[in-house]
C-alpha cells in the first residue's frame, strides 16, 4: 500500500472522505436542505453535494480530516477553489436544466476524532 504525504493509504483517505459527505449530508438535511445530489462530476471537477436551501442552490464542498496536523479544513478552500465550485455550479445548473433564485457555495467541515461523535462546522455563504 502506498501512503500519502498524510501518512494515510489512499483508500483509508477515501473513506474518510465518503463517511465525511455521509455526515455532511446528515447534518444538511437535518438542517433542513434538500439533496439533491452527491459526487457530481464533469470534465471540469467534482462537486461533493448538491443541495437546495428553499429557492437557492447549494453547492457544498465537504472537508473531512482525522486531525488539523495538516491545517483546517477551512484552510484547504483556497480562492481559486471558490472559483473552480461557482464554474461547477453553473455547469451543474446547465446540465440539469434549472433555474434557481441564486447559487450559493457552502463549506461543511468535518473533523473526525480518534474517539467520540465527529465535529461538524457548516459555513454557508463562501461565495
Amino acid at each position: 500500500m502506498t501512503e500519502t504525504t498524510t501518512g494515510i493509504t489512499a483508500a483509508a483517505r477515501q473513506a474518510l472522505g465518503a463517511y465525511g459527505e455521509g455526515v455532511a449530508a446528515r447534518h444538511l438535511v437535518e438542517k433542513g436542505l434538500v439533496l439533491l445530489e452527491t459526487n457530481w462530476r464533469c470534465d471540469e471537477g467534482e462537486i461533493d453535494l448538491v443541495l437546495r436551501d428553499g429557492a437557492t442552490l447549494v453547492v457544498c464542498e465537504v472537508k473531512t480530516r482525522s486531525s488539523n496536523v495538516a491545517g483546517t479544513p477551512h484552510e484547504a478552500i483556497t480562492d481559486a477553489k471558490l472559483d473552480r465550485l461557482k464554474r461547477l455550479g453553473a455547469r451543474w445548473v446547465e446540465a440539469r436544466g434549472v433555474r434557481p433564485d441564486g447559487i450559493r457555495i457552502d463549506l461543511v467541515a468535518v473533523l473526525r476524532p480518534r474517539r467520540g461523535p465527529a465535529l461538524v462546522d457548516h459555513v454557508a455563504g463562501l461565495a
